[in-house]
C-alpha cells in the first residue's frame, strides 16, 4: 500500500473536502455551520481522498472546540485514524449520524467504518445523544400556565441554580465535568457557554412556582447555527411534577415570538424524562450523535 500524506487545506484547495462521498448525509446536516477552510484536513493515498476532518469553532474563536465533521472510505480505517492522531487540536469529536442509523444495514456500516477509525485514533465516547429540530409544522407546544418567568440579570444567581440543578444531574457532559473539577465547574462551564452564545444576556429567565418558589431556568439562545434550546433545569427540590416540559415550552414560545422559524436541541439518549418532554412538545428526532474525547494524555 503507497504511503500516506496528510494535507491541511487552505483556500485554494479547499475543494478537495467535497472528493468524498457522504453515505451519511452529514453535509445537509451541516447546511447552516460554517467551516473555516484552514481547520480542515484530508489524508490521501495516490492523490486520492481517503479520509476527511472539519474542525469547527465560533467565528471568534482562535482554535477549534471540535471536530464535527469526520469521513473515511471504505477500509481506510487506519488513514482516518492518522487524520485525526496528527491534528494539532485534540478536542472533543462529534459524530453526526442519521436517526435509527442501526437499523439500516447500510448505514451501520459506514458508521461503523468511522468509529473503528476513531476508536484508532485514541477517542473514548462520552456519550450518545438525540438531536432535535422544532419546526412551525410541528405545532407549538401548549404552556401549562403553572409557573412563572422573569429575567434575572446577576449571574452570580444563575450560577447559584446551576450547581444546585448539577447536584442531581443525568448530563453526561456535566457528570465528567463534577468529576474533573466539582459542581463549581460545571456550573461555571455552562455559564461560559451561555455567554459564548452570541444571543442576548436578558433572554435567561428563572420560573417560579405559584408561591413564589424557585422552579428551575431556561435559557433560549442562538448559537453560531441558528435559534436553539441552550438549556433546561429544574432544581432537585421541585422534580417530579413535570416542569421541565413547561421550562421547554416556554423556551420555544420565547424564540419563536423572536422571530425563530426553527429551533434545535439536544439531550443525551440516556435522559429519559428530558427525551419525553421533547417528544411531548413535538421535537422530532432528526439525527443522533456520538460525543468522543481524545483519551487522557494524548
Amino acid at each position: 500500500m503507497t504511503d500516506l500524506v496528510i494535507h491541511a487545506l487552505d483556500e485554494r484547495d479547499a475543494h478537495l473536502f467535497d472528493a468524498l462521498p457522504d453515505p451519511l448525509g452529514v453535509r445537509e446536516s451541516h447546511r447552516l455551520t460554517r467551516h473555516r477552510p484552514d481547520w480542515k484536513r484530508v489524508a490521501l493515498r495516490d492523490g486520492e481522498v481517503v479520509a476527511r476532518a472539519a474542525w469547527w469553532g465560533g467565528p471568534d474563536d482562535t482554535a477549534p472546540l471540535n471536530v464535527n465533521w469526520f469521513d473515511v472510505a471504505e477500509g481506510q480505517e487506519e488513514a482516518g485514524a492518522e487524520l485525526l492522531r496528527t491534528a494539532p487540536w485534540q478536542v472533543e469529536l462529534e459524530m453526526n449520524l442519521p436517526a435509527g442509523w442501526r437499523e439500516d444495514p447500510v448505514l451501520h456500516a459506514a458508521a461503523d467504518t468511522r468509529l473503528t477509525a476513531v476508536q484508532k485514533a485514541g477517542y473514548e465516547l462520552v456519550v450518545e445523544r438525540f438531536l432535535y429540530r422544532w419546526t412551525p409544522d410541528c405545532g407549538l407546544p401548549e404552556r401549562p400556565g403553572r409557573l412563572e418567568f422573569r429575567p434575572e440579570p446577576d449571574d452570580a444567581v444563575f450560577l447559584d441554580l446551576l450547581r444546585r440543578i448539577h447536584s442531581a444531574t443525568l448530563d453526561a457532559h456535566a457528570l465528567k465535568a463534577i468529576e474533573e473539577g466539582g459542581l463549581d465547574r460545571a456550573a461555571q462551564e455552562e455559564l461560559d457557554f451561555f455567554h459564548w452564545c452570541p444571543s442576548p444576556r436578558e433572554w435567561w429567565q428563572i420560573a417560579y412556582t405559584p408561591e413564589g418558589d424557585t422552579a428551575g431556568i431556561h435559557i433560549p439562545a442562538h448559537n453560531p447555527s441558528g435559534p436553539c434550546v441552550g438549556f433546561i433545569g429544574v432544581v432537585p427540590e421541585h422534580r417530579g411534577h413535570g416542569y421541565a416540559y413547561d421550562l421547554l415550552a416556554e423556551c420555544t414560545h420565547h424564540l419563536v415570538e423572536r422571530g425563530a422559524e426553527f429551533v434545535s436541541a439536544a439531550t443525551d439518549q440516556g435522559n429519559f424524562p428530558m427525551a419525553s418532554n421533547f417528544t411531548r412538545a413535538g421535537y422530532p428526532v432528526v439525527r443522533e450523535r456520538l460525543n468522543f474525547q481524545p483519551a487522557p494524555g494524548r
